[in-house]
């Protein structure tokens, strides 16, 4: 359906909502209202005028006139995208930011501009009297992980971009408390996502030392604390001097003209608001706000069975979406360990029934560990300090998730969404209140029960309780390939999914769906919509990411996906994927001036593997091996399908670690050191041939043809 929400559409209400808005954070969770970045993109050595109030005509004259004085070549290049892309009273001019990109790239010890860079003019805006890029090249909205990684990939080949968050601390749910990294096999691990583990580990190498329990648990990087997490965000920007970070920069409007997004209206707690007009935007947000204010189409909900032909899909559509929790970060280390706040509205009768379910040995524990019986999921593998992502219990008796509560939740505005938010963590404080405390509950049920409690140093600034509600699903954008279950299927024959040549990313978790709807009571009924379907890891065509019309608009997050299809995309490496590719894109299209439809695809492709970015899942030829990217190259042409057959079971995952860990899928390596046989032989030299590419004259390995014909391909 056609998008009927804009945040611009009743402005006066968001604003009244303002200071409502504020008291409801105090109460629920004191939101941060600074960013705790030691401002990463231009450090303390350049803020020479912060805090100047003075506002600076953006006229012509006055931008020749500085650029006359202080950087001409800065001031002749920037001036026109002043005036055509900043329109606010709150925008200020300084002398000391005229030269911002130079005096960053001095502050991370670079003297000049790199060869073809092109100068940056940046201004003072109202967030704290920084620095930041006025003439954005590109505007990513939410620093979700997504987001985070589009930014990143975008600023790599010089483009300004502005990371605009609404709230007051980046990096989504992964410094939210979801620590647990919803992966099934390291083999798998790449793009973003594996730069940002390796970044964690590195990071608890050198605080804790390479033989410390703290490197071992965080599980090869992929398990880190949320502060870390944040910590290694926020060093990751700070490499990044054109990117400029904004929270509490809140989406009020969205100009658009000719099927483009002409200009972004933010709301500022405390301030005028701001206009500001890229060239390019990705919204990175888990609600997909910002596609939806530009009237891009969306979904909320179900589709019918029929429609996409989806055995996992219902017989009739519906408004039913994934259940929403918090993921509180809980520890039993009691030096670190502080007491679960009881909500104001908290009353014994709504958990009562909890107490017959423990009493006939349903229950024997509050907290535990898959393969116990108990209420509320510690996960494993432990995080570094002994702390523990706490989740819902996927078909248990009692939940942490409430769906059906969050209906109103995606088409929401600000209050609305505070209401839900504040529900579900009352139901989830509630909950663990009730089972450390409650008299008629067995004594040693609750003495196990209240060795657990809040991370004294975690989220200190919140009551050690997470500011953000995990968003499993909101808005799906209705864009240029809607993906769905049929994408995740077994290729005839074949332990591979089915070939997708346009993918840009790869997933391997499952279609994963903790349910939509509630059947009985709250305690001992059962969440309905559940589901999970194992399958083969699966690639991701570019189409997921693009709107039908919005020239340039990206969406990696709320992308095009059917409800069952989206089950599969939901998880944060697989978003960062995605967000890499989306960052990409965006210098492509703006590169080649295109639309983001019409983009080079295959060049794309290059740029992902180049980065260590997989297309098609290898197990035995991961990133920073040296034939990762010709490997990419000829499974992307369908050279690794047919290799393997199909595996007895579907879904079928390799030896068992621990939780949702897994050895590396069967069927999926290259074994580029095997004697390519006669079979084999005929079959790749036809593949080469029906892609106009050279045959190998000779050939002993399968490694050897495989580098022959890239070497060809690329002459």
């Amino acid at each position: 359906m056609a998008s009927s929400w804009q945040r611009g559409d009743d402005v006066e209400s968001d604003r009244a909502t303002d200071d409502w808005h504020i008291e409801q954070e105090d109460l629920m969770r004191q939101s941060l209202q600074n960013l705790r970045l030691p401002r990463p993109v231009f450090p303390d050595c350049c803020f020479a005028f912060v805090g100047v109030k003075t506002s600076f005509d953006l006229s012509w004259r006055l931008l020749l006139v500085i650029g006359l004085l202080l950087v001409p070549l800065a001031a002749s290049h920037a001036a026109d995208r002043v005036a055509d892309r900043t329109e606010s009273p709150d925008v200020q001019r300084c002398d000391a930011c005229v030269s911002g990109r130079a005096r960053a790239l001095r502050c991370f010890g670079k003297e000049e501009e790199p060869e073809g860079s092109r100068p940056a003019a940046t201004t003072l805006i109202n967030t704290g009297g920084k620095c930041f890029t006025a003439l954005p090249d590109v505007v990513v909205y939410g620093a979700t992980p997504a987001g985070i990684a589009a930014a990143l990939n975008a600023a790599e080949a010089d483009r300004s971009v502005w990371l605009v968050e609404p709230t007051g601390q980046i990096g989504g749910m992964t410094t939210h408390g979801l620590s647990h990294s919803d992966f099934h096999s390291f083999e798998a691990l790449n793009g973003p996502f594996l730069d940002f583990s390796q970044r964690v580990l590195q990071h608890y190498r050198e605080t804790d030392g390479e033989e410390s329990e703290q490197v071992k648990d965080s599980w090869r990087g992929t398990h880190g604390e949320p502060s870390v997490n944040l910590l290694v965000f926020e060093k990751m920007l700070a490499e990044a001097p054109t990117i400029s970070v904004l929270t509490n920069h809140r989406l009020l409007e969205v100009d658009v003209e000719e099927s483009a997004i002409a200009a972004l209206h933010f709301a500022i707690p405390g301030s005028t608001p701001i206009t500001v007009k890229p060239p390019m935007v990705i919204d990175a947000s888990y609600e997909g706000d910002l596609l939806a204010a530009a009237n891009v189409p969306y979904r909320v909900g179900r589709e019918a069975r029929s429609e996409y032909g989806e055995s996992l899909a219902p017989e009739t559509a519906d408004d039913q979406l994934q259940g929403y929790n918090f993921r509180l970060c809980m520890t039993q280390n009691e030096s670190n360990r502080v007491p679960i706040p009881v909500p104001e509205n908290y009353n014994r009768e709504d958990y009562a029934a909890i107490i017959p379910l423990v009493k006939s040995g349903q229950f024997d524990a509050a907290f535990g560990y898959p393969g116990r019986r108990f209420i509320l999921k510690a996960h494993l593998p432990v995080m570094p300090n002994g702390k523990h992502d706490i989740n819902d219990v996927s078909k248990g008796l009692v939940r942490l998730s409430l769906p059906g509560h969050n209906r109103d939740y995606p088409e929401g505005d600000v209050a609305t969404r505070r209401r839900i938010e504040k529900k579900h963590l009352d139901w989830q404080l509630g909950l663990m209140h009730f089972v450390q405390t409650d008299p008629e509950l067995p004594d040693a049920f609750r003495e196990a029960a209240r060795t657990w409690g809040l991370c004294r140093d975690e989220f200190a600034d919140s009551g050690h309780i997470p500011p953000q509600i995990y968003v499993r699903e909101a808005r799906r954008m209705v864009g240029q390939r809607v993906y769905t279950e049929s994408d995740t299927q077994y290729a005839p024959d074949d332990a591979r999914a089915r070939l997708h040549p346009d993918a840009i990313a790869i997933g391997e978790y499952s279609h994963n769906c903790h349910g939509t709807d509630h059947a009985g009571p709250l305690i001992g009924g059962r969440h309905t919509g559940e589901f999970y379907k194992g399958v083969a890891p699966y690639q991701i065509p570019y189409g997921v990411l693009v709107p039908k019309t919005m020239r340039n608009l990206l969406v990696p997050t709320a992308c095009s996906a059917s409800h069952v299809g989206f089950c599969a995309l939901r998880l944060e490496p697989i978003w960062m994927s995605l967000g890499g590719a989306a960052g990409y894109a965006a210098d492509l299209a703006l590169t080649e001036n295109v639309r983001v439809q019409e983009i080079d695809v295959e060049a794309l492709k290059r740029r992902v593997w180049s980065r260590g970015g997989a297309t098609i899942h290898v197990s035995d030829v991961r990133p920073g091996h040296p034939d990762f990217v010709a490997v990419q190259w000829w499974g992307s042409l369908g050279g690794l399908h047919g290799i393997e057959p199909a595996p007895e079971k579907s879904g079928a995952r390799g030896k068992h670690i621990v939780s949702q860990y897994f050895e590396a899928f069967p069927g999926h390596a290259a074994r580029l050191d095997q004697p390519l046989d006669n079979a084999l032989t005929t079959r790749w030299n036809q593949l080469a041939r029906r892609h106009g590419l050279s045959v190998p004259a000779t050939s002993g390995t399968r490694g050897d043809w495989i580098r022959a014909a890239f070497a060809a391909a690329n002459q």
